[in-house]
């Protein structure tokens, strides 16, 4: 599926993302919804899904990223696929089979946000290469690429090839529903099975897991929306402030946005990681 470029093997330190590629349709609401009677809304369709989100801003922030999942065979999806290519993402490894998955995100009149999903070709990733990490330093897998299989089973295998080229794995717990789903036992039990380097989850998912302290030996990120992002180290707490943010109106791929950022700082300071991860998700949400 990934096709190798004809010159020698890339050592560029390639940000990975495995996951979804989707297409988001947004329902920004002004106010409540009238059930069973008409609201008006501000809809828009856009790229969406949570690995792509990761490797776009990195890719816009000017780190090389690379994105490795599949989307439909359909117009859509040869759409998306374009446009995370013209924002930069090598898209080379992508696969294409069946119908483009999509994601109805409704946004409140405080910014937050609620998702409809329908991931359809995303879950049917199969037939890894080794070939997809070439060149790569960071693999990122959202846990929503371990719901169901073929994906779980890929995501798993170049998990396992990274470790053995000794590259960085980072884990997004990616959602409460997908914890409760899986169990919470069961996710801590994977996410040491899995061994990261990295494990990032937000306020309401840290609470889900019970996270006190690191999880499964990792450097272990929980953020909070505008308060203090708290990072679990082996030997060490701190929290870290986020700069205030005025005129919320869109939240969507904000986390993910903080990940490419956190993830793109070659230091070992954390607190700057976690600062260039909010930078990111700043830029993201007041982009819009």
């Amino acid at each position: 599926m990934c096709r190798r470029p004809v010159a020698a093997r890339t050592v560029a330190a390639v940000l990975a993302a495995l996951g979804d590629l989707v297409e988001d349709v947004v329902v920004q609401l002004d106010g409540s919804v009238h059930v069973a009677s008409d609201t008006v809304a501000r809809i828009v369709r856009r790229r969406g899904g949570s690995a792509a989100n990761v490797v776009a801003t990195a890719a816009a922030l000017g780190h090389p990223a690379r994105f490795l999942g599949q989307v439909g065979s359909d117009a859509i999806g040869s759409a998306l696929v374009a446009e995370l290519g013209d924002a930069g993402v090598d898209v080379r490894c992508v696969g294409r089979v069946g119908r483009t998955g999509t994601i109805v995100v409704l946004v409140d009149e405080f910014g937050e946000r609620t998702m409809l999903t329908d991931r359809a070709a995303c879950l049917e990733l199969s037939d890894p290469d080794p070939s997809w990490l070439d060149g790569v330093s960071t693999l990122h897998v959202p846990l929503y690429s371990f719901t169901h299989s073929p994906l779980a089973d890929t995501a798993s295998t170049v998990i396992g090839w990274a470790h053995g080229l000794g590259i960085r794995v980072s884990i997004d717990v990616s959602s409460v529903t997908v914890i409760e789903q899986l169990g919470a036992g069961q996710v801590i039990r994977m996410l040491e099975d899995l061994r990261p380097s990295v494990v990032l989850a937000n306020g309401d998912e840290g609470r889900a897991l019970e996270i006190a302290g690191p999880v499964a030996g990792a450097i272990t990120v929980v953020k909070h929306g505008a308060d203090p992002v708290d990072v679990y180290a082996e030997q060490r707490s701190i929290t870290v402030a986020v700069p205030p943010i005025v005129h919320v109106t869109d939240t969507t791929g904000a986390g993910d946005a903080f990940a490419a950022g956190f993830l793109m700082w070659g230091g070992i300071d954390v607190a700057a990681a976690v600062a260039a991860g909010s930078r990111a998700a700043a830029g993201l949400i007041t982009s819009r």
